[in-house]
C-alpha cells in the first residue's frame, strides 16, 4: 500500500494586485480545491512576519496544505492542477516540500488528517497546529515570538515559518531539521524558551484544539528565496 503524501506549497507575491489577489482566494480558492482529483484533506494559510511566526500578517507569502494518496499523484497534481497553477503564475517564486507523515497525534479541525507510514529515515519535519482560546491569545503572543527568535538562530533548521488559518487564533509551526537529534537538542533545551511555552501551554490551558505531526521529507519543487531550503541538509562534497 502507497505512502500517503503531504504537500506543503508557498507561493511569495511582489505586486500589489497579486498580494490582493492571494489575499481573496483564501476564500475563492475554496470552491476550486475540492475540485481537484485525489486531493484529501486541504487548507489555505496565510503567514507571519520576521522569523515566521508573529502576530503581523506578512501579505506577500501564503500557503496551501493538502494530502494526497501517494507521491506521484502529489507532484502531478500540484504541478499541474489548475488551481496550483493559477498560484503560480501570480507569484514570484514558489516552493512545494513533500513530506511522508510517520507521527500524528490529535485533531485539526477534528479531523486526523495525516495517516503515518514506516519510517524510511532522512530530513525531519514538525508540524505543530493550534486553535488558541480567545481568552489566552494575548498571553500566547508573548511567549510565542520568542520562541521564532531562537529557531531563527539554530544552524540546524533548513527552514521554518509561521502560518496560519485565522489570523492569532489557528495556527500553525513548520520547521525542517537534518535529523530527530537535532530537533530534539532545541526543543528539550530545559531553559529554552520552547520548553517554557510547552509547559505553559499545560499549565494555562491555551489551546482548544491541537495537532503535532512529524514527517520525513520526501521531495520537493521549486525554489524559495532564489534556492532549495534542503539543499544545505545534503552531506558536504
Amino acid at each position: 500500500m502507497s505512502a500517503q503524501c503531504v504537500t506543503l506549497s508557498f507561493y511569495r507575491f511582489n505586486r500589489w494586485q497579486d498580494r490582493l489577489w492571494a489575499f481573496v482566494m483564501m476564500g475563492g480558492a475554496r470552491l476550486w480545491l475540492p475540485k481537484v482529483e485525489d486531493i484529501g484533506f486541504w487548507k489555505l494559510c496565510g503567514s507571519g512576519t520576521g522569523e515566521g511566526f508573529t502576530p503581523i500578517p506578512n501579505t506577500s507569502v501564503y500557503a496551501i496544505l493538502s494530502t494526497w494518496p501517494d507521491q506521484d499523484i502529489a507532484h502531478k497534481q500540484v504541478k499541474t492542477a489548475r488551481i496550483f497553477r493559477k498560484y503560480r503564475d501570480r507569484a514570484i517564486e514558489s516552493w512545494s516540500v513533500h513530506l511522508t507523515p510517520i507521527s500524528a497525534r490529535g485533531a485539526w479541525s477534528g479531523d486526523a488528517p495525516f495517516k503515518p507510514a514506516d519510517d524510511a529515515g532522512g530530513p525531519l519535519a514538525a508540524l505543530t497546529r493550534a486553535t488558541v482560546r480567545l481568552p489566552k491569545a494575548m498571553r500566547f503572543w508573548k511567549r510565542v515570538p520568542k520562541i521564532s527568535d531562537v529557531i531563527g538562530d539554530d544552524s540546524n533548521v533548513a527552514f521554518k515559518i509561521g502560518i496560519g488559518e485565522v489570523p492569532l487564533l489557528h495556527q500553525i509551526t513548520f520547521s525542517i531539521w537534518p535529523d530527530e537529534q537535532a530537533m530534539a537538542d532545541f526543543a528539550r533545551t530545559p531553559s529554552g524558551p520552547h520548553a517554557k511555552a510547552i509547559k505553559a501551554v499545560r499549565s494555562e490551558n491555551w489551546f482548544s484544539e491541537e495537532l503535532y505531526a512529524r514527517f520525513r521529507v520526501c521531495g520537493e519543487m521549486g525554489t524559495w528565496n532564489g534556492a532549495s531550503p534542503l539543499a544545505h541538509l545534503e552531506p558536504a562534497a
